[in-house]
């Protein structure tokens, strides 16, 4: 049965996410999860329709594909599919060919999970490993220690303060509360939590989203920031562990995070929060010709 290459409207964004949440399971290498899809959903249902990429045999969906920006394609597969050839060689054709429409020419990179047959045939058509990024976890059998920080879950009437807190975590942020509220209207919203941590003053200084894949699978930080009038005090490490927390009262197996291993301040609060670092990944790149 031929693989087919789709890019689903709105009305199939629920069954794309359906599909990240059944792939989520502990020991399998992850790239995509449910959640990536919930915040770009901050863009609107149409504009993370336009970003997604399907691939299907016999009704099957075996991969699904998230166009993080112009050059960056972020993709992961059905765990029993990973080194299968007729998929492998499907999407080394659709990445490489721009008419395909899911990468344009020029520089462009995928990230894919390290044991998919896809990064033993891409080399071959002039791609090379990319920026090097450090995945880390945490499980979550044991109960998570007080952050140390009062924490308040977000809802739609005080968005605005986690909207602030995450403009002032990231430098050219436009996040508002106005995308907060699109944000909450994709499918992955119900399994998701918003938090922000106050200190002693009163101030909001940190804040976190997290997203939960169902009962007993990992979830995932994306993102978490501390305001850049609040750091270094800890507050990274504490919102880090309010998260973890939050992650297990949803019923989470472990949490999960990705960051660039440039970002050592970022590794570092990582492990401080509990956090083991694993083997670093690479992306796949194609240089600009």
């Amino acid at each position: 049965m031929a693989i087919s290459l789709e890019k689903p409207g709105p009305e199939g964004l629920n069954e794309a996410v359906d599909a990240l949440r059944e792939w989520q399971s502990e020991g399998v290498a992850w790239q995509l999860h449910p959640g990536d899809l919930g915040w770009f959903w901050r863009s609107g249902a149409e504009a993370t329709a336009a970003a997604v990429r399907i691939w299907r045999r016999d009704g099957r969906i075996l991969a699904v594909g998230l166009l993080d920006g112009a050059d960056l394609l972020r993709l992961t597969t059905a765990p029993g599919v990973r080194r299968d050839e007729d998929l492998a060689r499907r999407l080394t054709e659709d990445i490489i060919e721009p008419e395909r429409g899911v990468l344009p020419p020029g520089e462009v990179s995928v990230e894919a999970p390290k044991d998919a047959l896809l990064h033993d045939l891409l080399p071959g058509h002039g791609w090379h490993a990319g920026e090097p990024w450090t995945p880390l976890r945490r499980d979550l059998t044991e109960p998570v220690k007080d952050p140390g920080l009062r924490i308040e879950t977000i809802g739609p009437d005080d968005c605005h303060v986690w909207a602030d807190v995450m403009r002032g975590a990231f430098d050219g942020s436009t996040f508002t509360p106005e995308k907060w509220r699109t944000m909450a209207t994709g499918a992955p919203y119900a399994d998701s939590r918003y938090l922000v941590g106050y200190d002693d003053q009163g101030d909001a200084v940190a804040a976190v989203a997290v997203w939960s894949a169902g009962q007993g699978k990992p979830g995932v930080l994306e993102p978490m920031g501390v305001h850049r009038d609040h750091r270094g005090h800890g507050h990274g490490r504490a919102i880090t562990l309010a998260a973890a927390a939050a992650l297990r009262e949803l019923g989470s197996s472990s949490a999960g995070v990705n960051t660039p291993s440039s970002n050592v301040a970022a590794v570092a609060t990582y492990e401080s929060s509990g956090f083991q670092r694993l083997p670093e990944v690479r992306d796949l790149t194609r240089d600009a010709s």
